[in-house]
């Protein structure tokens, strides 16, 4: 697996918010880091709640460049780090292009760059 693809994945049954049940992931972690002996990687979660689209951070994905039978949301706000073990089938990969909106999308809900317009809180 590489940056930029997307997997099904088999997550466990969801609790509270937490993504779950078999579903499509977005590969966000550094290949260096996948192909060590680390036995997780760091995903972003997809859904076809379009709706969820409208979030800080989100991103809309068509169907089209996912190789997914439905247009779908990568949900940034919820990163997250599964095992390797979990992954089942891989779909596609997403443009060069695609990516850096993701990119963009982690900066900002992970704190790691100000972005125009959005406050930003803490010291």
């Amino acid at each position: 697996m590489k940056r930029g693809e997307i997997w099904w994945v088999d997550l466990a049954e969801p609790q509270g918010s937490a993504p779950g049940f078999r579903r499509p992931v977005l590969v966000v972690q550094e290949d260096l880091l996948t192909v060590s002996r680390l036995q997780t990687v760091m995903v972003v979660p997809l859904t076809t709640n379009l709706g969820r689209g409208q979030a800080i951070g989100n991103v809309q994905l068509g169907a089209k460049e996912t190789g997914l039978p439905k247009d779908s949301v990568a949900l940034v706000c919820q990163v997250s780090t599964i095992d390797k073990l979990l992954f089942d089938q891989r779909v596609g990969a997403l443009s060069r292009g695609t990516l850096g909106a993701v990119d963009v999308g982690l900066r900002l809900v992970l704190g790691l760059g100000a972005r125009p317009g959005i406050a930003r809180s803490g010291p």
